[in-house]
């Protein structure tokens, strides 16, 4: 069912940009033939690797397999809202507007451009986005204190060690207090990936490398990633916390399993549990992947939670959907009660679908400062 819903898009494009062209049908053929082999990456993906989330082709491959697949799905679109305005031209009366062959030609040359732009806003190295969060009784200590969040890494043939490393010396260079990385920082097993993860080893913080995982993990030797991670030098807050100390003044700094932790028969998300024993009037800074269950944790005292998961959106109109899958939030901060909640848009993204137009890949560097109440008269 999955392949077949990514076939419709390309079945619609050889039915009403293809096929209506003046071409001999033999390259019609070829072509149709060239678009249903796009249309089915992630077919191909599974048959690669035994799972759509990790394709285990060259990164070249990769990359020519998102552009196609993209151009397929922005090509679907746009024809569509043609044929919606030309169906509406009928209604009208002396209308029937006719869709020049011109038109078609156009629209694909436009989709094939933005696809391919959409690919390279993509895998490129994110650049930094500052973000300053206000935290009402904010200790003194920590008023300036600055931590980097990377989310979504997706470390795979598609982002490979070159790019790891670039990301990890960007990160180092920003010289923040406090690095946490919000899960899915892989897209395949531990053999896979080992040499492409390695260069995490050397991200640096006085205070650490803190993080949780995301549902991306538990597609993949859970367990093993986990040892790995810490192995690795990051300590990961698995429904737990840490007390972050400047002098007297204490900040707590907690993360939970994914959502879907429960489904792969790991320890639930347990918020609570995260927050057991946390000093009382402490500021509560969560990890949490998936942004959904926000209000739960405002309710619960939380200050700020970082998340990630939903990419940005990562397409100009495709944010509206993916926000109503994640309780309304996709990118950017939020005000839940009192709590800020701050949806990273992703370092990376699933090479699944690696297309961004519109929301862009982001290095976070978030600096906290205590929050000035308004005098009252």
């Amino acid at each position: 069912m999955f392949h077949l819903i990514f076939g419709l898009p390309c079945l619609y494009v050889i039915a009403r940009v293809l096929w209506p062209l003046p071409w001999p049908f033999a390259l019609k053929a070829c072509v149709a033939v060239l678009l249903l082999v796009a249309s089915q990456y992630h077919l191909w993906s599974r048959l690669s690797s035994g799972s759509v989330f990790s394709p285990e082709f060259p990164r070249a491959l990769v990359i020519l397999f998102n552009w196609a697949f993209g151009a397929i799905f922005l090509l679907a679109a746009m024809q569509l809202a043609l044929d919606v305005v030309t169906l509406v031209s009928k209604l009208v009366p002396g209308g029937s507007w006719p869709l020049p062959m011109a038109w078609r030609y156009a629209e694909a040359g436009l989709a094939m451009l933005l696809s391919a732009v959409a690919v390279q806003q993509a895998v490129r190295v994110p650049p930094l986005k500052d973000v300053t969060v206000e935290i009402e009784n904010l200790p003194a200590g920590f008023d300036g204190y600055t931590l980097l969040q990377l989310t979504d890494l997706h470390i795979s043939r598609l982002f490979l060690a070159s790019w790891t490393r670039e990301v990890v010396a960007r990160s180092n260079a920003l010289g923040v207090d406090l690095i946490v990385v919000t899960g899915d920082l892989i897209d395949g097993s531990l053999a896979s990936r080992r040499a492409d993860v390695e260069p995490l080893r050397d991200l640096r913080a006085p205070d650490g490398v803190w993080l949780i995982p995301g549902n991306h993990e538990y597609f993949f030797e859970y367990a093993a990633w986990m040892r790995h991670y810490a192995e690795l030098g990051m300590a990961v807050l698995a429904n737990r916390h840490t007390v972050l100390r400047r002098g007297d003044d204490a900040v707590v700094l907690a993360g939970v399993t994914d959502l879907s932790a429960s489904h792969s028969g790991q320890p639930a998300h347990d918020l609570d549990a995260a927050l057991a024993g946390a000093p009382v009037g402490a500021p509560i800074i969560l990890l949490d992947h998936q942004p959904r269950d926000a209000a739960r944790a405002a309710s619960k005292g939380v200050a700020l939670q970082l998340s990630g998961h939903t990419h940005g959106g990562m397409i100009v109109g495709l944010d509206r959907l993916v926000a109503r899958a994640n309780g309304g939030f996709v990118s950017g901060a939020y005000a839940v009660g009192g709590m800020t909640l701050y949806v990273n848009n992703g370092t990376a993204l699933w090479p699944g679908f690696a297309l961004r137009l519109g929301p862009p890949s982001e290095l976070t560097r978030i600096t906290l400062r205590a929050r000035v109440r308004p005098r009252t008269n």
